[in-house]
């Protein structure tokens, strides 16, 4: 029986590969180009980048929106629903919509089988060439150069920061990921690099490309004026801009980032771009970045997964008012536990390790998690849990009035707390 709902859909994209991952352009550009291949939208913009992707993107967002441009983002991974990874003029794609482009895609593709992600990248570019799109925005799911996204010559790039993750798939070091990432650049492009000491291995290739590169630091750069800030250019431009909503220092970097590409691109009037920008920083929709849940002890939702990531958290937890830590924590096989738990050091209390094992094949018992935790930091505080939901029950025991939760790590961790949440 063929699949017809989108729950089936899904579990049938799992199966007709033999690999997750399987990082290449030939076959689903190949697919693509039998689709017909397309615009997707007047302008793209493509977001890659290590960490601040999904931040970057609802920056763009909420500021062309602003505008009063129609515009689509396919973002991944999803928290809650699938449905989240396609989103046309802040509508998430509904089940039906979906199916009908998975439906498209199986019919197109005959014997050259996809990946999940694959499908899930050629349903919204799909979904958006039927959209009347003035702005696509993509979201490269892992690296750059060989994602499905790449499939896609985009008007203009942004890499927000580059640091070690997915080595496996991109290489041992800055600079080879670097490179892979800068391979989502075009030439006589703009390419926005939203961190001011990025490896030599990016701008390498990035120059080789010929991409029009502008660098945060460089070309465009922050300064912080009390309350509000100011987005400066190399151009004499000067934005003065409320803060971002979206907490966290780091996203300082990522709003000016946005506001570069916009700049670059020139779609918006150039009068008009400070208070475009102003509105963007009061309605970005990024789920689980530094997203606080309420409560006392107040509780925060972040999908942190990495060292760089846990160093943003750091500086963080280093700007909020005095009070002890809680760490709810979960983690998947592949990444660098051990550096996030060194990034986060003394400033966590108690860690409430969590099992991740039943969520999916590449989590980490908790019990992995206190062995790497005693190797790191031997005096910290914790306790192991089964599943994400127990971990966080045990925080909200342990944790005092004036008291902090945190929950990060991983996608599943969000995901699990944002439904114990709601």
């Amino acid at each position: 029986m063929p699949p017809t709902t989108l729950a089936e859909w899904l579990d049938y994209q799992q199966s007709i590969h033999a690999l997750g991952v399987d990082l290449g352009l030939n076959r689903v550009r190949a697919v693509w180009q039998r689709m017909g291949a397309p615009a997707i939208a007047q302008r793209v913009i493509t977001v890659g980048g290590t960490n601040g992707k999904g931040s970057t993107v609802a920056f763009l967002e909420a500021m062309l929106a602003a505008a009063g441009q129609r515009v689509g983002c396919y973002t991944s991974p999803h928290l809650i629903r699938y449905n989240e990874r396609v989103r046309i003029c802040g509508v998430d794609a509904d089940d039906d919509m979906l199916i009908d482009s998975f439906e498209r895609i199986d019919r197109a593709r005959g014997d050259i089988t996809l990946t999940y992600f694959e499908f899930g990248t050629l349903a919204a570019l799909d979904q958006f060439a039927r959209a009347d799109l003035d702005m696509a925005v993509l979201e490269v799911g892992l690296g750059g150069r060989l994602d499905a996204v790449n499939i896609i010559d985009a008007n203009a790039t942004i890499i927000t920061t580059v640091d070690l993750d997915h080595v496996e798939w991109l290489g041992p070091d800055r600079d080879s990921i670097g490179q892979e990432k800068a391979g989502i650049a075009r030439r006589d492009r703009p390419a926005i690099v939203g961190e001011p000491e990025p490896p030599k291995g990016l701008l390498e290739a990035l120059a080789e490309q010929g991409a029009q590169v502008e660098r945060a630091g460089h070309d465009f750069y922050v300064e912080h004026a009390g309350p509000r800030w100011r987005w400066h250019h190399r151009d004499g431009s000067v934005l003065h801009l409320p803060a971002p909503e979206l907490s966290a220092p780091v996203q300082y970097a990522n709003a000016a980032a946005a506001i570069a590409a916009l700049h670059a691109l020139q779609v918006v009037d150039p009068t008009e771009l400070e208070r475009i920008a102003a509105l963007g920083m009061h309605a970005p929709r990024a789920p689980a970045r530094l997203q606080p849940l309420g409560g006392d002890p107040a509780l925060t939702v972040d999908v942190g997964h990495n060292p760089q990531a846990a160093r943003a958290l750091a500086e963080w937890l280093d700007a909020q008012p005095g009070g002890r830590v809680h760490a709810v924590y979960g983690a998947l096989s592949d990444k660098d536990v051990g550096g996030v738990m060194a990034a986060l050091g003394s400033r966590v209390a108690h860690w409430h390790l969590a099992s991740l094992d039943q969520d999916t094949p590449r989590g980490l018992t908790a019990e992995v998690l206190a062995g790497v935790l005693h190797q790191v930091l031997p005096r910290a505080h914790f306790d192991t849990h089964a599943d994400v939901r127990r971990a966080l029950a045990a925080a909200r025991a342990a944790a005092r009035h004036g008291e902090r939760i945190l929950a990060f790590g991983s996608f599943f961790v969000a995901a699990a707390v944002l439904n114990e949440a709601a």
